[in-house]
C-alpha cells in the first residue's frame, strides 16, 4: 500500500497538532523516526488484506529523549485504519504499558483530530478470579473442606494474621469497583504465593459456565479486544499467543501490524517462553499430592462410569510415570560429574552440544511416554468435567461436582503439560544425531528465513541442576533454545502483516548484527538510528579514574571500599552499580559503618520503596548513595537532581557458567568464530550502554560516569566499549 496524500497529510496534522496542544518543539529525531516507519509500513504490498512483499521488519533505535511513543502512534495509527489491520503494542514491562494505555494514548487524542479507540491486553494471571477467591474465604472460614478441594494444591498456610481480612478487603473494593481486578492496580505489591490463591489459568477457568462469568475480571477487561484499534499487550502475551498458533488471544499476526518497543528484550523473552524445565524430587511430591486429590475424589463419581474409570487410568499413569522419575533421579545423580564446594549447594552440569548419555536419553524417552499418557488421561478427565456444565443434557456427574474439582483437575493437567514439554525437547534430536541419520525436530514449522542460506541453528542447551537444602535434596533438569532466530521467524516475522522494533539500545558496538541474529529478522528488514538529541559533550563526563587492581584481581574489592567515598564526595545523588551481589553487599557492609544513614541497596525493601526513599532524601537536602546490580542499570529512572553521578564497578561481562550462553558459545567455536568477540563482548556493551543511559534522562541534565574497570583502556576491547558509548567528555587517568 503506497502512502497516500490523504494518510500522510493525517499523519502530518497530528503531528502538528499534538505539538501545539502540548506546546512542545519538533524534535529531528522523532520526525526522523515518524517518517521511517510511515515509509516503511507504505512499503508493504498486499492483495486482499493477505501480504504479498517478502516478510520485513522497521527497526529504529532511538535513544532517551527522542519521544519514541509519540513517534510510533502517530505514524502507525493512521496507516493501520487505513489498512483495516489491529496496531498490536507491545511492551516489555507493566508499567510501560500502563503509561501508554493511561497517559500517552488519552494525550494524543486529546490533542489531534486523530479517531482511534484502544483497549488493554493482559495474561489472564493478572486479574482475579472472583470463584477462588470466594473459595478461598469459604476455606479460611470451614477449615479443610470436602467440598471446597480448590485449594489443595496450595500448600500448608502460613498463620499470618490479617490474611483473611486482606481477601475480604480485595472481594469488598471489587464489589464496589474501587478495583478493577488488575493485581498491578492494587494499591500495594501483592506477593506472588498470595496472588495464586485468587488467580487462575486457562485449565482451570470454567468459563461462561462460571456464575462469575457476567463480573469476571479477566473477561470484562477483553471485551472490546474484537472492537479496538489498538491493543496493548506485553512480550509475554504476544508469545503465549503465538505458542496457541497465533490469533487465540491478539489478533491473527497476518491481520496485524506490531509495534514492539523495549525491543531488545524480546529474543530472551522468546527463550524464557519456549524454555522448559522438570524438578524431579517436587514432580514426585506433586505425584503423591495427585494421588491425595484423587482418592478425596473417587466418592463423588458413581462406580463404573466413564468418569471412574478415567480417575483409575490417571492413578495407573500417575505411579507410572512415579518410577520412571525414580530411574531418572538415581541415573542423573550417581553417572553426573556434580562439583559442590562449602560456600554454594548448588552444582550444575550441561551437556555439551546438548548430546545426553545414552542411558539418559532412553530414560528421557520412556518418561516423554509416561508422562504423555497422564497428560492425556488428565486432559480426558477435564473434558468428562466440563460437558457436566451443559445442564441441557443429562449427565453421570452432578454440576457442583464438575464446579468443585474442574479448576483442580484442570490445574493437574497443566503442570502435567509442562512437564511434558521438557521429555518432548530432551527427546528432540540434535543437529548431530541428525547429521548421523536421525530425523529433524519435531516442529517442521521452526524453519529459519529461506534466504539464509546454509544457516543451520545451534542445538538446544541441556543441563541438570542439583540443589541441597538441610533436610532434602533434589535435581532439576532444563532445556532452552539457544537462539530465538527460527521461533521468532516462524511464528512472527514470516506471519505479521508488518512489525516496527524500538528501543534506546538495539546496536551492540554500532552495528544490529547481535539483534539480526538473535531475533531471526528478515533479510529485508530496514535499520535506522535516530541520532539523540542530547549534547553529550556539554552536558557529562565520562571517567577513567587510575586504579592499583583489575577486578579480575582479590584485592579489588578493597580498592573499591577504599575508592568509592572520595568518589561520591561532594555528590548529591549517586548510583553505583555491581554486576556481583555478593561483591555489593560485601562492599557495603564495609563503608555502611562509617557512612551511616548514606548508602541504599535494591536488596533493602521493593524496588520502588528503595528510589522513593533516595528520592526523599534528596528531596531533604541529604546525600545519598545507592548502590545495585543489573536490574538497577536499565530498569530506573532519575532525572534531574536525583541522579548525577553513575559509577560502574565493573564491566558487565556475562556469568561464564550461564548453559544457554556456554552452548551459544560452544556452537560459534564450532563455526570457526570467536565466542568472546561476537558473544561476550556485543552483551558487554549494550548493558554498558544501558547503564551509562541512567545519568541523562532529560536535556536538562549533567553528571558524569566514572568506570572503575581499568579493562575499558587496558585491553584492544575495550576501545570498542568506550567508542559505543554516547560522545561523553572523556577524562582518562593513565
Amino acid at each position: 500500500m503506497a502512502l497516500t496524500d490523504e494518510i500522510k497529510q493525517e499523519i502530518q496534522q497530528g503531528y502538528r497538532d499534538v505539538l501545539a496542544g502540548k506546546d512542545i518543539r519538533a524534535r529531528y529525531g522523532q520526525r526522523l523516526m515518524i517518517a521511517e516507519i510511515a515509509r516503511y509500513m507504505g512499503d508493504i504490498t498486499d492483495n486482499d488484506g493477505q501480504r504479498t512483499s517478502p516478510p520485513s521488519t522497521c527497526v529504529v533505535e532511538a535513544g532517551t529523549g527522542t519521544g519514541k511513543t509519540l513517534a510510533y502512534l502517530i505514524a502507525a495509527i493512521p496507516v493501520a485504519r487505513a489498512l483495516g489491520k489491529t496496531l498490536v503494542i507491545s511492551t516489555a514491562t507493566v508499567a510501560l504499558q500502563d503509561q501508554i494505555v493511561l497517559k500517552d494514548l488519552p494525550d494524543l487524542r486529546k490533542h489531534s483530530k486523530m479517531d482511534f479507540n484502544w483497549t488493554l491486553a493482559k495474561g489472564r494471571g493478572r486479574y482475579l478470579c472472583m470463584s477462588r477467591l470466594e473459595a478461598r474465604l469459604h476455606d479460611e472460614g470451614n477449615g479443610d473442606s470436602d467440598t471446597m478441594p480448590l485449594f489443595l494444591l496450595d500448600g500448608p498456610q502460613g498463620e499470618e494474621p490479617g490474611t483473611r481480612a486482606f481477601f475480604e478487603e480485595m472481594l469488598a473494593s471489587y464489589g464496589s469497583r474501587d478495583w478493577d481486578g488488575d493485581r498491578d492496580h492494587w494499591p500495594e505489591q501483592i506477593p506472588d504465593d498470595v496472588w495464586r490463591q485468587v488467580t487462575t489459568d486457562h485449565r482451570q477457568c470454567t468459563n461462561r459456565h462460571c456464575s462469575y462469568f457476567d463480573s469476571c475480571a479477566f473477561f470484562d477487561a477483553r471485551k472490546d479486544l474484537d472492537d479496538a484499534d489498538i491493543v496493548v499487550a506485553n512480550h509475554d502475551l504476544v508469545l503465549a499467543d503465538l505458542a496457541l498458533g497465533g490469533g487465540a488471544i491478539l489478533p491473527e499476526p497476518e491481520n496485524a501490524l506490531f509495534i514492539f518497543d523495549e525491543a531488545h528484550h524480546l529474543p530472551d523473552k522468546a527463550l524464557n517462553h519456549f524454555a522448559a524445565s522438570v524438578p524431579l524430587n517436587s514432580t514426585r511430591q506433586w505425584l503423591k499430592q495427585l494421588s491425595q486429590a484423587l482418592a478425596k475424589m473417587q466418592p463423588y463419581l458413581a462406580p463404573a462410569t466413564q468418569a471412574a474409570k478415567t480417575l483409575d487410568r490417571i492413578s495407573t499413569a500417575s505411579r507410572d510415570v512415579d518410577l520412571v522419575l525414580a530411574r531418572v533421579y538415581e541415573e542423573a545423580e550417581q553417572n553426573t560429574g556434580w562439583e559442590f564446594n562449602e560456600e554454594r549447594r548448588t552444582a550444575q552440569w550441561r551437556y555439551p552440544e546438548g548430546e545426553l548419555p545414552e542411558a539418559l536419553s532412553d530414560l528421557a524417552g520412556e518418561t516423554r511416554i509416561a508422562t504423555a499418557n497422564l497428560v492425556r488421561h488428565l486432559g480426558a478427565l477435564a473434558d468428562e468435567l466440563q460437558t457436566a456444565f451443559d445442564e441441557r443434557k443429562d449427565h453421570e456427574i452432578d454440576r457442583d461436582t464438575a464446579e468443585a474439582w474442574y479448576p483442580v483437575i484442570g490445574s493437574f493437567h497443566s503442570r502435567s503439560e509442562e512437564q511434558l514439554r521438557l521429555w518432548t525437547a530432551w527427546c528432540e534430536q540434535t543437529g548431530h544425531q541428525q547429521s548421523n541419520g536421525g530425523s529433524d525436530s519435531a516442529d517442521d514449522s521452526e524453519q529459519p528465513d529461506p534466504q539464509r542460506t546454509g544457516y543451520k541453528s545451534p542445538a538446544p542447551a541441556r543441563w541438570a541442576v542439583k540443589q541441597r537444602w538441610d533436610h532434602a535434596e533434589d535435581i532439576t533438569l532444563y532445556s532452552s533454545p539457544v537462539l530465538a532466530d527460527n521461533l521468532l521467524y516462524a511464528r512472527l516475522w514470516s506471519r505479521a502483516y508488518g512489525a516496527v522494533l524500538t528501543s534506546a539500545t538495539l546496536t551492540a558496538l554500532g552495528r544490529f548484527d547481535r539483534l539480526r541474529a538473535r531475533a531471526g529478522l528478515p533479510e529485508s528488514s530496514r535499520y535506522l538510528v535516530v541520532p539523540s538529541s542530547f549534547k553529550y559533550g556539554e552536558m557529562a563526563t565520562v571517567e577513567v579514574p587510575a586504579m592499583s587492581t583489575m577486578p579480575t584481581d582479590d584485592a579489588f574489592a578493597d580498592e573499591l571500599v577504599a575508592r568509592l567515598p572520595d568518589l561520591w564526595a561532594g555528590e548529591k545523588a549517586t548510583l553505583v552499580l555491581f554486576t556481583s551481589r555478593r561483591q555489593m553487599q560485601q562492599v557495603r557492609d564495609a563503608l555502611a559503618p562509617e557512612h551511616p544513614d548514606l548508602i541504599i541497596t535494591q536488596d533493602d525493601m521493593a524496588k520502588g520503596e528503595v528510589l522513593r526513599q533516595h528520592c526523599k532524601r534528596v528531596d531533604e537536602g541529604r546525600p545519598s548513595v545507592l548502590f545495585g546490580v543489573a536490574s538497577f542499570a536499565e530498569g530506573i529512572d532519575l532525572p534531574g537532581k536525583y541522579l548525577h553521578h553513575v559509577v560502574i564497578t565493573r564491566l558487565p561481562f556475562s556469568v561464564p557458567d550461564d548453559p544457554i550462553e556456554a552452548s551459544l558459545a560452544e556452537w560459534v567455536t564450532q563455526r570457526g568464530g570467536n565466542p568472546f568477540m561476537e558473544i561476550t563482548v556485543p552483551d558487554a556493551s549494550i548493558k554498558l550502554v544501558q547503564a551509562v543511559g541512567r545519568l541523562l534522562r532529560t536535556e536538562q541534565d549533567t553528571g558524569r560516569v566514572t568506570i572503575l574497570d581499568r579493562r575499558i583502556i587496558a585491553r584492544r576491547y575495550g576501545q570498542l566499549l568506550l567508542d559505543a558509548l554516547p560522545p561523553f567528555r572523556r577524562v582518562i587517568e593513565y
